[in-house]
């Protein structure tokens, strides 16, 4: 058997999975903060919304940013293994 050959198939085969999950993150990092926005600005108004924000506590609305920027970073590490496997073929 020629091990090389079906490890280099198995390899083609492999799909990229940062890329996916870096839009999965933004996906849901949107949603979570619409639903925010709606429900926390209909109940006690913009201004609390915008609280959570610059208060020193942990709120959704800074989970929010840090999966923006997982999101980013999964996106960008996903790109480059994607043009990097592209040119190994």
């Amino acid at each position: 058997m020629d091990f090389d050959k079906i490890d280099k198939r198995i390899r083609n085969r492999r799909k990229e999975w940062m890329f996916p999950l870096g839009v999965l993150f933004i996906i849901m990092a949107i949603i979570i903060f619409v639903r925010n926005l709606i429900v926390i600005s209909t109940e006690l108004g913009i201004d609390f919304f915008v609280d959570n924000f610059t208060n020193p506590s942990i709120t959704n609305e800074k989970f929010v940013i840090v999966m923006i920027i997982i999101g980013a970073v999964l996106i960008y590490f996903g790109k480059i293994n994607r043009k990097n496997h592209t040119k190994t073929i």
